[in-house]
């Protein structure tokens, strides 16, 4: 059976760990690190996928439970290696660090003619603070968090369960772990204060920092429904992930209902009635959506135009 058609779902952490073991097979390993960590590696070569994500969310997002690369490494023959949390642990574990100073050790990294290393939010930390272990990597990290130290982000107040976390020692401050990167993308939405502010520390010389505005506040979830994130790290592999591309790849989210939904809010907000009505007359000649037929009408009253007045589009 191929590893995508095994069912990984309804298990519990314990036996995910079990079940993906045997998925992975002669053609890798599955390994616990800890109580709250797993690696699961199914190696095919020549790239290398390295992604960090947690257990709730592969459930959550994937009806068998699998991996977010699993998809890719079916349909472009990468390698894949997966660490798994169990939790939001941002990956901070000394077993984590060992692991990777082992791949280290053994050379492991360097059997691979490229590898790439994402994440998101916290597994998008994880995914910067990590590559370091394989200089040369590629790094696509959606609103990653730069470090919870307080010290350095007392102004971030949304993980409290993390304050007294370590995120000074080994693999730490994760913009400093970028510069053996040969390059990364940092992805976010500028309208989140806290992940700009975040996606600010990143500025190096290697990273190239891009605005998905109005996408919402999980990237990774809305870019998958737009079909654009295996596109952008298959773009990212071959060097064709540059500003003009990640542009024409973020032109989906003008069909994305939740980016049109925040949008029509802002320019709601902001008074810009007109630019209202052009919004709402470009989402209804793609389907009927209700709440913005009525936003029309309520523009145009504001702008004492009749509701039947097809010619008043800004």
């Amino acid at each position: 059976m191929s590893i995508t058609e095994t069912d990984l779902s309804g298990l519990d952490w314990d036996g995910w760990c079990d079940e993906a073991a045997e998925v992975a097979g002669e053609d890798g390993f599955a390994e616990r690190l800890g109580p709250n960590h797993a690696a699961v590696l199914v190696e095919k070569k020549p790239v290398l996928l390295v992604t960090f994500e947690n257990i709730e969310t592969i459930q959550a997002r994937s009806d068998k439970a699998h991996p977010i690369g699993w998809e890719l490494m079916e349909a472009l023959g990468w390698s894949q290696l997966s660490l798994v949390s169990n939790g939001g642990t941002w990956f901070r574990d000394p077993r984590v660090y060992g692991f990777f100073d082992r791949l280290i050790d053994d050379g492991f990294f360097e059997d691979f003619d490229k590898v790439i290393f994402y994440g998101a939010g916290p597994g998008g930390y994880a995914a910067a603070a990590y590559s370091v272990a394989a200089p040369g990597a590629l790094v696509l990290a959606l609103q990653p968090q730069a470090t919870l130290d307080p010290r350095v982000t007392e102004w971030d107040d949304r993980f409290h369960h993390m304050r007294r976390t370590d995120f000074t020692s080994r693999f730490g401050y994760a913009p400093d772990m970028l510069d053996a990167a040969e390059r990364a993308v940092i992805i976010y939405d500028q309208q989140n204060r806290l992940d700009a502010m975040h996606a600010a520390l990143f500025a190096r010389p290697n990273v190239m920092r891009a605005r998905a505005r109005f996408v919402g506040v999980e990237l990774e979830a809305a870019f998958l429904k737009m079909q654009i994130l295996y596109r952008m790290l298959a773009q990212l592999s071959s060097g064709r992930l540059t500003e003009v591309g990640l542009a024409r790849l973020l032109r989906k989210r003008r069909d994305y209902p939740a980016y049109q939904f925040t949008l029509l809010r802002h320019l709601e907000d902001s008074g810009r009635d007109r630019l209202v009505m052009m919004l709402c007359n470009s989402v209804l000649k793609r389907r009927n959506a209700r709440p913005f037929r009525k936003a029309r009408n309520t523009a145009r009253a504001r702008l004492g135009l009749s509701p039947d007045d097809n010619t008043a589009t800004g």
